[in-house]
């Protein structure tokens, strides 16, 4: 075979292939594309940026996951490497991604309903597409360059957001902030990942364990073991400033109290979900190498379970890290909350405290790898990755509900205070009930959503902690912290309800029949319905898990 012959083949089964797998990114790139030629051609058509949004995001979605069928069992496929092994397409990556585009449809509607076409929001909608183009990656990220790329492209567009509102100091000031701790965090992680590569000689993930694994076999030194355990360190500072975890934290109270609320809803929930994907793809590579990672990548095919069973102290390495942070995370973010007289505030804290829950599944994943005489088992860790996925879906309306409602406050009032919601119960009665049914689902309670969303993750923490002890504690500090939110989200719904009405203002009548209130109303009523009918998203939780472990 000639060179040319060579070349024509490797571009036949590998980037034809690989831009199949990828046609949502590029469905994103060309929505950008044409937003902005649209900005050009047609200035006068103010609307444009978000029909233009609209459909490419249901056009991204429809190329993007298998309609025909089972759904769930249409995802359910083998991880395929694409462009030389640098992206995977899997199933968690086509069902987080899905979750992600879902979101982003919603919030493109809330958008233009809250600024009620205020301006033609060009740079909004784009910004958000690139970020959107940006978490994609993470979610698929098989190589420290796209690990770098993805979290770099999903940040940028974000700092830009937080600080559109220019004539608003909050909001330069939030950006400020945003944008120099983010540039910090990147410039850790950067360097983390290098230590990586450096030290197991690739860049590659998958390649990066099984030449870890080969060292531990082989017997590795104490220099190795700090230098690796040193990087390990410094990538989970990245991952942890885009999950807001503690002690990476302090930007996102003043970011979220200066940003629009609308940019504010779509930190909280889009950008957690990538992280979380990014997190549980870079935890799954190091504790779990698959075997299609061992041809191609290393020039050989190594036996998986001695792999595996080599890797016990990186598992172990991970499980420490994940669930110290997880248990630190939730916490302060629930106490934090408490002393909050700012909605958006309280719900930035709100949001780090939930970032503390998530991670949990993701300890219990790893701590739930069983290598025996009898093989390996991994049906713990898929159902532990399906209860992350499970809540990821369930959080998508929580939060979206949850600053959707401040936003339309804010339009209605000018005030973000929560003691300015006073009396709202007796003009906007349907309205006081969305926000009561979304803060004791963000609680747990049932019959609520939320409930069922905690449950199947604190079952995944009770499935781990008879493997691994330690994670006993982690439950507990789980249980305690959903009792204490309680109080400051009861304390939300108490002055709506039972404050009375200040004697200077009247409170804002918003009916749900209005677009306000049956927007509000189609982000409540999941919270409702999937405490009844989860099993609708069980399915593709189990789906996307498969290909992980």
């Amino acid at each position: 075979m000639n060179f040319n012959e060579l070349l024509q083949d490797v571009v036949q089964k590998d980037t034809l292939a690989s831009l199949r797998a990828v046609q949502p990114e590029l469905t994103l790139c060309a929505t950008i594309i044409a937003i902005l030629l649209a900005k050009i051609l047609i200035p006068a058509w103010k609307q444009s940026p978000f029909h233009l949004t609209v459909i490419g995001l249901a056009t991204a979605m429809f190329v993007g996951f298998p309609w025909h069928g089972s759904a769930a069992a249409a995802v359910s496929t083998l991880a395929q490497p694409i462009f030389t092994a640098s992206l995977v397409s899997d199933s968690f990556t086509t069902v987080v991604r899905f979750f992600l585009l879902t979101f982003a449809m919603l919030f493109a509607a809330f958008a233009e309903i809250s600024t009620d076409g205020e301006d033609d929001r060009t740079e909004f909608y784009v910004l958000i597409l690139g970020a959107l183009v940006g978490m994609c990656l993470m979610i698929s990220a098989n190589h420290v360059l796209i690990v770098l790329l993805g979290v770099e492209m999903a940040s940028v567009p974000c700092y830009v957001l937080a600080g559109l509102k220019r004539r608003q100091s909050k909001s330069s000031e939030a950006a400020l902030k945003y944008a120099v701790f983010g540039a910090g965090a990147a410039g850790v992680m950067m360097f983390g990942l290098s230590l990586l590569a450096g030290g197991l000689g690739t860049a590659h993930l998958p390649a990066m364990a099984a030449n870890l694994a080969k060292m531990i076999q082989g017997g590795i030194s104490p220099q190795q073991i700090t230098i690796l355990s040193l990087g390990g360190l410094m990538v989970m500072v990245g991952v942890g400033f885009k999950l807001s975890a503690v002690p990476f934290h302090f930007w996102a109270p003043d970011v979220f109290e200066g940003a629009t609320a609308e940019v504010a809803a779509f930190l909280s929930v889009a950008s957690k979900a990538a992280a979380l994907g990014l997190l549980m793809r870079l935890c799954s590579a190091f504790a779990f190498p698959a075997d299609m990672y061992f041809h191609s990548p290393i020039g050989e095919l190594l036996p998986q379970a001695s792999l595996i069973a080599a890797l016990a102290p990186v598992r172990q390495y991970i499980v420490a890290i994940v669930a110290v942070l997880a248990a630190v995370t939730c916490t302060f973010g629930n106490l934090a909350a408490y002393g909050q007289t700012n909605m958006k505030r309280l719900l930035a804290y709100s949001t780090i405290a939930h970032a503390g829950y998530m991670m949990m599944p993701v300890a219990a994943a790893v701590a739930l790898i069983r290598v025996g005489s009898d093989g390996v088992s991994v049906d713990g860790a898929r159902d532990a990755v399906a209860s992350l996925v499970t809540y990821i879906s369930i959080y998508l309306f929580m939060n979206l509900a949850a600053f959707a409602i401040v936003a339309f406050l804010r339009n209605a009032t000018g005030s973000e205070e929560i003691a300015d919601y006073a009396g709202l119960v007796r003009r906007s009665p349907g309205l006081t009930v969305c926000m009561a049914i979304v803060m004791f689902s963000l609680v747990g309670l049932p019959p609520l959503a939320g409930f069922q969303a905690k449950w199947v993750m604190f079952y995944s923490l009770i499935e781990a902690a008879h493997v691994c002890p330690a994670l006993w504690a982690l439950l507990s500090v789980g249980l305690l912290n959903t009792i204490l939110s309680l109080f400051y989200y009861l304390r939300v719904v108490r002055v709506m309800a039972l404050s009375p009405e200040p004697l200077y203002r009247e409170a804002p009548t918003i009916p749900l029949t209005s677009m306000v209130g049956m927007y509000c109303g189609l982000l409540t009523a999941p919270m409702l319905l999937l405490f009844f009918a989860l099993d609708r998203v069980l399915p593709w939780a189990h789906a996307a898990a498969s290909t992980l472990f």
